[in-house]
């Protein structure tokens, strides 16, 4: 019977560490944000590269908005599987002419789901802002198709996985979302014909 005295409190500390060690991980994905907002503060102040974190392998080089969505994000520099864990990733440089971001479809690209032909999004990198219009969004199997990059075209791909409620992350399936350049010289947005 002595042995069994001690269950509730053993019960209680468990408890309190799991729930301690679950508060974690959203507790740092928050911290991440923040420290990344800074850095970006420090980027459109002038600082070419600003670290979020002194041993981060990643840094902010962009802002995508959608504003029908009311999506902000950073765009980070490095497209690895740690860094789309922390926002959209620059698959190529973000000061080319045919830029592709990529991010996970259940975390900062969740709201594509709600994309539509037509939706404005800006790309904002070192005081130079772009806009785009969503021409078309296409769902691709990755195994069979593979996106072409054309110096010719400006234009913005978004890139996520397919179906946003798949119940296994990692499948073939890609939403791919393209959106040439829109820009209006005379104050009157237009597409750009190419």
């Amino acid at each position: 019977m002595g042995a069994f005295r001690h269950w509730p409190l053993a019960a209680v500390l468990c408890t309190a560490a799991l729930s301690v060690h679950a508060a974690w991980i959203p507790l740092k994905a928050e911290l991440a944000q923040l420290l990344l907002e800074q850095a970006w503060r420090r980027s459109v102040s002038g600082a070419l590269v600003a670290r979020p974190w002194p041993w981060a392998d990643t840094y902010p080089v962009a802002e995508l908005q959608i504003p029908r969505l009311g999506l902000r994000q950073l765009v980070l520099d490095g497209a690895s599987g740690r860094n789309l864990a922390f926002g959209p990733t620059a698959l190529t440089p973000v000061t080319g002419v045919d830029v592709v971001l990529s991010a996970h479809r259940d975390t900062h690209f969740s709201a594509l789901r709600e994309l539509e032909p037509g939706d404005e999004i800006m790309l904002t990198e070192h005081g130079r802002r772009r806009r785009y219009r969503v021409a078309w969004l296409d769902v691709v199997d990755s195994r069979r198709q593979e996106l072409v990059l054309d110096g010719r075209r400006e234009r913005l791909t978004l890139v996520t996985c397919w179906p946003f409620d798949a119940l296994t992350a990692g499948g073939p399936m890609r939403l791919v979302v393209t959106a040439p350049v829109w820009e209006g010289r005379d104050g009157l947005s237009k597409e750009r014909n190419w």
